[in-house]
């Protein structure tokens, strides 16, 4: 009975404008701060922003609770993911096919990979098309990111280190630069 009750009077309080409407968050996330426009009303990071899978496996659900329906699984661990949302301790996700839900926070990790988007790019020692070829990366190999300049971005995967272009990798964004 008192369940009900509560759950009338959130319903009452938001009818009367008193709380955010479905799908949209608190100003300030319950911080007493504010939030700055485009960030996470959670964590106050910049949204969209890319993390990546802490573990091998991670549930994606149709909304932000355990309540709500298994949607999608990722299966490899240090995929890049794309922050869309935040709601308390959930954050909705997208990988570089649009494919996504929410997920518990402590499934991401903020450290920063990268997915090779294009068959045999060509990873080289430097930022310049010119330079060396170092390596020759398949479509679909994981890199940890580095440095970003304008066009390319430093990766590490399978024991090299090289650098590609933008347009062959997704997990960053193309006006991206990184030190």
């Amino acid at each position: 009975m008192r369940r009900g009750w509560a759950a009338g009077l959130v319903l009452g309080l938001a009818v009367a404008g008193m709380l955010p409407a479905a799908g949209q968050e608190l100003e300030n996330g319950g911080s007493g701060q504010a939030i700055l426009p485009g960030h996470g009303a959670s964590t106050n990071l910049p949204v969209p922003r890319f993390v990546s899978l802490k573990s091998e496996i991670g549930n994606v659900r149709r909304g932000p609770s355990l309540e709500h329906r298994v949607d999608w699984v990722f299966h490899h661990r240090d995929l890049p993911l794309k922050i869309t949302a935040e709601f308390e301790h959930w954050r909705r996700v997208e990988d570089n096919e649009g494919q996504g839900g929410w997920i518990y926070y402590t499934m991401l990790s903020g450290i920063r990979t990268v997915l090779v988007t294009e068959a045999r790019a060509e990873l080289h020692r430097g930022p310049e098309a010119r330079t060396q070829v170092v390596a020759i990366a398949d479509e679909g190999v994981i890199g940890k990111l580095g440095a970003c300049t304008r066009d390319w971005c430093e990766i590490s995967a399978g024991g090299q280190d090289g650098w590609l272009m933008k347009s062959q990798i997704w997990g960053v964004d193309p006006d991206e630069v990184r030190n």
